[in-house]
């Protein structure tokens, strides 16, 4: 699992939405599978503040697990069944401009690995290619957090592109739910999800393409 590193929006602060790591997290504890944590730069993890709101009692484990994260390397492509990438807004910014990201997920997709993400994690999508330079997301069926979604929190004049629009460019078959409503999608090794109500159906269906 991936998480950003980046901790600020126009004067917001920023970073990973909880719920889309500590879901997963403890889906992928729950089926007994070792899960590594690290982050772009390393060391801890910001959190959006939102994303504290509420009862997260049952994300503590995996809020502990971010305090002190190693930082990604190139060598993480090797060894692992499948990279998850969670979101929050902090990923628009830093999961492109991750040469190692790139190079990571680059790797799993060449070598038909699991690639799971949800809501913005697709950020780290956008730059990934296969050997001869085809976009990974081209021609497949992918979700993201949506244009209107970002419209609906007024920060589209605040992030450096819009990930819809960027994957659509990309040559993506674009699919979504309702604004803010559970949707995840597959196709092939490619687990997608839609927004933060969807990281528990990304999970199970990351899952299931890994029991599979």
């Amino acid at each position: 699992m991936v998480a950003t590193s980046h901790d600020k929006i126009g004067d917001q602060k920023t970073g990973l939405w909880l719920e889309e790591l500590a879901v997963p997290y403890n889906e992928f504890k729950k089926q007994g599978y070792d899960i590594k944590i690290a982050s772009i730069e390393g060391g801890e993890v910001p959190l959006d503040p939102s994303s504290l709101q509420g009862n997260i009692d049952e994300f503590e484990e995996a809020k502990t697990q971010l305090n002190d994260t190693p930082a990604l390397t190139r060598e993480d492509a090797h060894g692992y069944d499948a990279i998850f990438l969670p979101g929050g807004h902090g990923a628009v910014f830093d999961f492109p401009n991750s040469r190692n990201l790139q190079v990571v997920v680059s790797q799993f997709a060449q070598g038909d690995k699991v690639i799971g993400t949800v809501c913005h994690g697709p950020t780290g999508l956008v730059t990934a290619a296969y050997e001869d330079g085809t976009p990974i997301v081209k021609g497949k069926k992918v979700s993201a957090f949506t244009d209107s979604e970002e419209r609906e929190m007024k920060l589209t004049e605040e992030v450096p592109f819009l990930l819809e629009t960027r994957l659509r460019e990309l040559g993506a078959e674009f699919v979504n739910g309702d604004n803010w409503a559970d949707f995840a999608v597959v196709d092939g090794k490619l687990v997608t999800g839609h927004n933060p109500q969807s990281s528990h159906s990304v999970a199970r269906k990351v899952i299931e393409v890994l029991e599979s």
